[in-house]
């Protein structure tokens, strides 16, 4: 008896599942993290001149961009392109989700905290053996970088 009741219930909970995938494949949403919504989200562009504009070295925020690089290892970093050409890195709160490794051309929303941030020699390196770069070009990487990067709590992919 006790079998068919956990039977049932876990019969009900994959139907609720695939309910709830079904319902975002609809919209053509699929979300990482904490579900977020596409209501007050800037560009990437507006929150940079932001955070110029009032000095701030953080600012909780919600922006949109297109993706152009994902961790190859285990989709524990992404990059979205900002409007210079250059990208911003987007990594995940406590590593607590991961992005699917395909997702570069795609756009999505992240919601969480912009840092203008330094990254060290190391870490830049293991980024760029994440990323399948050639050992001469990971070589190359010999100064630090200061930058505007993500720490992200909830991401929406929009399809």
């Amino acid at each position: 008896m006790r079998n068919i009741i956990l039977g049932i219930c876990l019969l009900l909970m994959g139907s609720l599942w695939a309910c709830n995938n079904a319902k975002q494949a609809q919209e053509g949403q699929q979300f990482f993290g904490e579900k977020i919504t596409d209501k007050n989200v800037s560009t990437i562009q507006n929150m940079l001149n932001e955070m110029e504009k009032t000095g701030a070295a953080e600012m909780q925020t919600k922006v949109a961009g297109e993706v152009t690089d994902v961790c190859q290892m285990k989709g524990c970093w992404m990059t979205l392109k900002k409007p210079d050409g250059d990208n911003m890195r987007v990594r995940f709160k406590d590593y607590g989700f991961f992005m699917p490794k395909d997702l570069a051309g795609q756009e999505v929303i992240v919601r969480g905290i912009a840092k203008l941030d330094t990254t060290s020699v190391d870490l830049l390196r293991h980024y760029a053996e994440d990323a399948g770069e050639p050992a001469e070009e990971i070589a190359k990487i010999t100064e630090p970088l200061v930058e505007v990067t993500f720490e992200a709590d909830g991401v929406m992919i929009k399809k």
